[in-house]
């Protein structure tokens, strides 16, 4: 099994994920305002999406995680869409993110990388890693478009879990990214069914990270370490971790996580802004210091995997890449 992550730790130590595309969208002018969310804009505005992903390689991000975080069969058929349009959605956002990659890797968007912080783009794709991608799968909670993946406890099975997902990952694994990033899973039966799921695709890795509600709790109320305990055990997955999740909890997540496991521990956390489902609004303030110097604190908990969620921008990217150095 390849998997993108190992690699890169290998020979440089630390990856640097990409940072939110959903919120970065709409500070773009997107329109999300909708149950299918960022899926919608890869139907309507695929070119907007790419240009995301590019700014974030440019900022220097090892990685580009695709729009499919909210593009589910069901969500999409619910909307008007076949299952076949469905399903081509999805396999489009892994296109997308391939082709913002081999854009940015041959050096076709231009001489000056994000903001100038490469000058020389030559020697700036000599000194990392070739980016990969990661095929998104936002839990059914984003699905229900009702916040409920700050919630969990969906009342769904174990076995219902698997069939809802196992649509998108087929899409996906058949698409081609390079791993699978398993997102914003608020409880432990989730986890379980996509490592159920998981096992019909060999060889393809994946990492599987957490919404919390607190510093030793998911979101739906189980000890993160024994989510993490669980994943030990379960070979396609390469790095367990945190994700959309208040920064001021990472610390303590951190370290639950690596009671549990020996697995990589990768976070990429949110602003610190909460969000409300029922006005689809973010409330709240963000931390007082910036999002680069929290990083030094997770890597000093022995974290090498990082990025950000919601309401981070190709800018706090660009800041953790400048710190990688």
């Amino acid at each position: 099994m390849k998997d993108p992550l190992t690699t890169i730790l290998a020979k440089h130590g630390r990856v640097i994920l990409d940072g939110a595309l959903a919120t970065e969208l709409e500070r773009r002018g997107a329109v999300l305002d909708d149950p299918l969310w960022s899926a919608r804009i890869l139907l309507e505005e695929p070119d907007l999406i790419r240009q995301v992903h590019l700014d974030y390689f440019e900022a220097g991000a090892d990685c580009a995680t695709t729009a499919s975080y909210q593009a589910t069969v069901p969500g999409l058929v619910a909307a008007g869409y076949s299952e076949a349009k469905a399903l081509g959605v999805i396999a489009r956002s892994v296109e997308i993110a391939q082709d913002a990659r081999n854009a940015f890797w041959a050096g076709r968007h231009g001489e000056v990388s994000f903001k100038g912080r490469f000058q020389d783009l030559r020697r700036a794709r000599a000194e990392r890693a070739y980016p990969f991608i990661a095929g998104s799968i936002g839990p059914y909670g984003a699905y229900l478009a009702d916040g409920s993946e700050y919630r969990g406890d969906y009342g769904l099975s174990e076995d219902e879990l698997v069939d809802f997902h196992r649509p998108r990952m087929r899409a996906l694994v058949e698409a081609g990214p390079d791993i699978i990033a398993c997102e914003t899973i608020p409880c432990l039966v989730e986890a379980r069914a996509l490592a159920r799921l998981l096992a019909e695709f060999p060889g393809m890795p994946a990492w599987v990270s957490f919404s919390a509600r607190n510093g030793a709790y998911n979101s739906q109320g189980e000890p993160v370490a024994d989510c993490a305990r669980f994943l030990d055990g379960v070979p396609q997955v390469v790095a367990v971790g945190i994700n959309c999740t208040a920064p001021r909890y990472i610390g303590s997540l951190v370290g639950e996580i690596r009671g549990a496991t020996a697995k990589p521990v990768l976070v990429y956390p949110n602003s610190g802004e909460k969000f409300d489902p029922a006005s689809r609004s973010w409330e709240g303030d963000g931390p007082d210091i910036s999002f680069a110097a929290l990083s030094q604190e997770w890597t000093a908990a022995g974290v090498k995997i990082i990025g950000g969620c919601c309401r981070t921008t190709p800018e706090d990217i660009a800041d953790l890449s400048e710190m990688k150095k």
